[in-house]
């Protein structure tokens, strides 16, 4: 089965999709109402860069997936699946997941771990109470659209006090420009549980042909005393607008840990929150990137104090070469009530090349007085002297700039608790430094 998508989007056309999928009737209309408010709202309006002039039409085609075993999918998908993960894994195809498997043990104790689309039918009562809370449907054009036109996806629930060890793990592979690619992520941690979970977004040599678009979402839904490390990293090929939100919801003394690899060769928005409702909730995020070739990015990270005694971390790190532009954003917003709250966010751009831009935007909006809140941004060239000093030892230009790049991402990689993250951050770093 295959559904002409187009912009705007049509309820008549979201509707004859979700029926044909037979999906719950609640969700049909959830999707037609996103597709009516897709009409009239606006797309988002990140600082300094103008996304309604990308070419955000290129929704491509539903198609219908078949089911498949790790041994036949793509060779691209094979080499990505680490050697623990196989009984722990979800994998999307451009429109719909075709593998997907969890360990007996975490089935015996209650985890979800499928497919939202699967989700939807089969858990129903938890879908339908979470699914665009943390990112309301309304929100804006963006938003409205993924709503009405999400596929695929994935959805985990954990139960109460139950502690997941091992990651699990998503492949959200495109490599057909003209299907439909829009995973929606739904994580939800009940009280005090704790769970990782890793994707990769990745695409096929054979998705190259057409421009396309990946809007993706995730909500995190994470109750009073739970622990959530969400680790995601992006390598889309240049043709692939990515457009990707995150909201995490953090209850009392409830953790959430983002970790962020943009490393993406197309245009690029990417936007991150925490909504620190509870006392004593906490996050940390670490976000790295590079820009490379005629790329226009756009990269936020925001963090909402409500909760008192709440605490946020944010760094992020980024390398622009080329003509490569980007805009970086820092926000910490610390409502009224939130005593004793504490934010803090670093924000740091190397460019390699006169013609690359980098901008570093710290924001801080504090409404109540008894907190504490900093930050420190810097833009700038490779150091000449650190250069000519690699290069009076006997290491060409070129590995010198290498070495210095390493140097300042090292800080945000090394920092990561998952090896198999760090692995795949540095092979991806390696190749966009490469290029």
């Amino acid at each position: 089965m295959s559904t002409q998508l187009s912009t705007p989007v049509s309820r008549q056309t979201v509707e004859s999709l979700s029926q044909n999928k037979q999906e719950p009737a609640w969700l049909t209309e959830l999707r037609a109402e996103a597709a009516d408010q897709s009409e009239t709202l606006e797309w988002p309006k990140p600082e300094k860069v103008r996304i309604d002039r990308w070419n955000l039409g290129a929704l491509g085609v539903y198609k219908a997936q078949k089911q498949a075993s790790l041994a036949e999918l793509p060779e691209e998908v094979q080499a990505i699946v680490p050697e623990d993960a196989s009984g722990n894994l979800l994998v999307q195809r451009n429109s719909g997941a075709v593998y997907r498997q969890l360990s007996d043990e975490l089935t015996a104790k209650g985890v979800i771990f499928t497919d939202l689309e699967t989700a939807a039918r089969d858990h129903a009562d938890l879908v339908q109470q979470y699914l665009f809370t943390a990112i309301p449907k309304d929100e804006d054009k963006l938003t409205a659209t993924h709503a009405a036109l999400w596929n695929g996806g994935v959805f985990i629930y954990v139960p109460k006090n139950i502690e997941v060890e091992i990651p699990l793990q998503a492949i959200l592979f495109q490599d057909d420009a003209e299907a439909s690619f829009a995973p929606h992520i739904l994580l939800v941690a009940d009280q005090f549980s704790k769970v990782t979970y890793v994707d990769y977004v990745v695409s096929g040599a054979e998705g190259k042909s057409a421009p396309a678009v990946h809007h993706s979402a995730a909500e995190v839904i994470v109750k009073a005393g739970a622990k959530v490390t969400f680790a995601t990293v992006h390598h889309l090929a240049d043709n692939v607008i990515d457009l990707s939100l995150r909201r995490a919801v953090v209850d009392n003394d409830a953790s959430i840990e983002w970790i962020i690899g943009d490393l993406h060769d197309g245009n690029l928005l990417s936007d991150t929150k925490s909504v620190l409702n509870g006392n004593g909730s906490t996050s940390d995020a670490k976000v790295i990137s590079i820009g490379t070739h005629s790329q226009n990015m756009s990269i936020t990270t925001q963090a909402v104090h409500w909760g008192r005694s709440s605490d946020s971390q944010m760094v992020t790190r980024a390398v622009m070469r080329d003509q490569a532009s980007a805009i970086i954003n820092g926000i910490t917003k610390i409502e009224k009530g939130a005593t004793k709250a504490n934010g803090e966010q670093t924000e740091r751009v190397l460019m390699l090349s006169p013609k690359a831009r980098g901008d570093a935007n710290p924001i801080l909006l504090i409404d109540e007085d008894d907190v504490t809140a900093g930050h420190a941004a810097s833009v700038g060239q490779v150091n000449a002297e650190q250069i000519y000093y690699l290069m009076s030892r006997g290491i060409s230009r070129a590995e010198a700039e290498r070495l210095i790049i390493y140097g300042f991402l090292a800080p945000v990689v090394s920092d990561i608790p998952l090896e198999a993250v760090r692995n795949q951050l540095n092979r991806l770093i390696e190749g966009k430094l490469g290029s």
